[in-house]
């Protein structure tokens, strides 16, 4: 699909543009993302000045994602042609906070360009892509929509496995002979070893700790004469 006046591939000018990748958790990586833009852009004889990549929900509102932010601020700040995507998502799965960023780049004269649907949200002269406009909200729509379907599902997966193993008789959380080591309790409970040590009473520790009673009364027994 190009919605856009004319395929960028074809222009000659040398265009200042900036990437921007995202994934959503820590596990994965936008490694891929910032290889097949680079190539695109380099084909497209445009100029990549600068990278944008983040690890965070794409459901977060903007004041929560700090490159999103940073990468407003830059373009405010410098002559920028282009923010290129690989797909709107990246962008944002919150359809308002999308929206949001792609009208400031408007107000800004720099186009997100979306390299999976080949679309511009600005004309070459500057004006607002209006066919664009709208496609770029349908798609963000479709992104939420996807987003909250797979948390439905995930919750739904959750709930008939808990019911199952209930069913089943099967005990959950952790095992009734789960005990805690001595180091993981000195590594846990450090602070309130050492008031323990120092003679304060378990009631006192718990008022200035916050940790229980029965807690304390445990790590004192399993640490004998070394409170």
């Amino acid at each position: 699909m190009d919605c856009s006046p004319s395929s960028p591939i074809h222009d000659k000018k040398m265009d200042k543009v900036v990437i921007f990748a995202r994934v959503s958790t820590d596990r994965q990586e936008y490694q891929r993302q910032l290889v097949e833009l680079r190539e695109y852009c380099a084909k497209a004889g445009w100029q990549v000045v600068r990278e944008f990549a983040s690890k965070i929900s794409g459901a977060k509102r903007n004041d929560e994602r700090p490159e999103i932010m940073e990468m407003i601020d830059y373009i405010k700040a410098n002559a920028i042609d282009r923010v290129v995507v690989l797909e709107i998502s990246r962008l944002g799965r919150n359809t308002l906070e999308a929206l949001k960023v792609i009208q400031n780049l408007n107000d800004n004269g720099v186009s997100l360009y979306i390299k999976n649907y080949n679309l511009e949200t600005l004309t070459p002269s500057g004006q607002v892509n209006p066919v664009a406009s709208l496609i770029c909200t349908i798609l963000i729509e479709i992104a939420q929509m996807e987003r909250l379907t797979i948390r439905e599902r995930m919750a739904s997966g959750r709930n008939q496995y808990i019911r199952r193993c209930r069913e089943q008789g099967i005990k959950m959380g952790r095992p009734s002979t789960y005990r805690k080591s001595e180091a993981m309790y000195k590594e846990q409970y450090g602070r309130e070893i050492s008031l323990l040590k120092k003679g304060i009473s378990l009631r006192n520790v718990a008022s200035i700790t916050g940790v229980s009673v029965n807690t304390l009364r445990k790590i004192r027994n399993l640490l004998g004469d070394h409170v």
